[in-house]
């Protein structure tokens, strides 16, 4: 049963000339002061939602974006400034780049943002897709078994720590601590200060591949998944499902289908599906084009990459449209009652799952996102709280 719902925003610049058809995403190019501004627009979003009974605002660690498309490059940071001027919304890091960290650094941030914020902010780990913010660091990704290594290794000193006993490792990336001369001994074990005050962890992890040895990673500690926000429709949607249950059970842990796991959605609140989709068509394209090329909708070819890259390619070829998305379920439109029933219906069908993700396509301006934000609160989620929507229930 559906009870938790929540959105994502990365931070996004005000955009102009969207689609297919439009600037492509490496010409668009924003001044300091407006690529700054996104993170007030963030802060508005948080409001809204924590004004209108959101359960969690989910955000994503980037960097190095001047083309404006995801701003947030510190989500613990921002975390803490969010729960400060919000008052019951937790705020999800979805999610933080482990190779991009030291993993000791990441533990203890996060253990300071669980102390401060009394457990509001969720934790969540990822591989990263952006070459050039992973192999900035000097980590890699080009190198997939490389960078999946490195993460790994990360994400167990990461747990080891959590526990905020003495502990040692030694790996093939790092070895915690140096043995090094302090204070009259040789250091050879070390502890997280502070510990995290609530465990375990409750930690996420985006599902993207989908492959046996990443399950098998997430069972291991214990970590939930987010499938969605447009890169796992349809039928991948049931195979990471089934994927991640049977990980659990190889772990002797029976989950139902869905259980652990947070199905996300576009959507755009409309007067029909028709209109919907024609109010968000541009929005949904500049997603693609943004989203598509980093390899996060893995149906697409070559050459339709190619063509998101260049307006006169893509006037005339074949690119995923609004309703190819609508059909395959990974975007909600038209009225509140349509997606309610486009809900319930993925309710009926993964008795598990417990929270949804829904959010609005980049591109989306500030304003749009928030009136779908609102009407979402008050004329969809209550159908899932045994209240009436506030439409029917001012008809009734």
């Amino acid at each position: 049963m559906i009870t938790k719902f929540d959105s994502s925003y990365y931070g996004t610049v005000d955009m102009e000339d969207l689609g297919y058809t439009g600037k492509p995403i490496n010409e668009r190019r924003y001044t300091k002061e407006q690529l700054a501004g996104a993170l007030h627009k963030v802060v508005k979003y948080a409001r809204c939602m924590d004004e209108r009974g959101y359960n969690t605002f989910w955000m994503a660690e980037h960097h190095f974006q001047p083309e404006g498309t995801e701003l947030i490059p510190n989500l613990l940071m921002m975390a803490m400034h969010l729960v400060n001027v919000t008052k019951n919304l937790k705020i999800g890091c979805g999610f933080n780049v482990v190779p991009m960290w030291h993993p000791l650094r990441l533990a203890e941030d996060y253990a300071m943002a669980d102390v401060l914020s009394g457990g509001r902010v969720i934790f969540g780990v990822a591989r990263g897709y952006h070459t050039r913010e992973v192999e900035t660091f000097g980590s890699p990704l080009m190198d997939q078994e490389a960078n999946r290594e490195i993460f790994e290794e990360g994400v167990d000193i990461v747990f080891k720590a959590f526990e905020g006993k003495p502990f040692s490792h030694k790996g093939k990336y790092y070895t915690i601590p140096p043995e090094v001369p302090y204070r009259g001994y040789t250091l050879k074990e070390i502890t997280l200060i502070p510990a995290p005050e609530r465990l375990p962890v409750e930690c996420w992890q985006p599902i993207q591949s989908g492959s046996d040895r990443a399950f098998d990673f997430m069972a291991k500690h214990g970590i939930s998944g987010m499938i969605g926000g447009g890169s796992a429709e349809g039928g991948a949607v049931e195979r990471h499902m089934l994927g991640f249950q049977a990980a659990y059970a190889r772990r002797g842990i029976k989950l139902e289908l869905g259980e652990k796991l947070a199905l996300g959605f576009q959507f755009h609140i409309a007067k029909s599906h028709e209109q919907g989709m024609r109010e968000a068509a541009k929005h949904y394209e500049e997603n693609m084009k943004m989203f598509g090329e980093l390899r996060l909708v893995r149906a697409l070819s070559d050459d339709q990459i190619a063509a998101m890259r260049d307006p006169r390619l893509a006037a005339t070829a074949k690119l995923p449209r609004i309703e190819d998305a609508v059909k395959a379920g990974g975007f909600l439109t038209g009225t509140p009652d349509d997606i309610i029933e486009q809900l319930k219906a993925v309710e009926k069908r993964y008795p598990g799952i417990d929270r949804v993700v829904c959010a609005t396509p980049l591109g989306t301006p500030l304003a749009v996102q928030l009136e779908d934000l609102d009407r979402f609160a008050t004329e969809v989620i209550p159908a899932f709280r045994g209240a009436a929507p506030a439409a029917r229930a001012a008809a009734e």
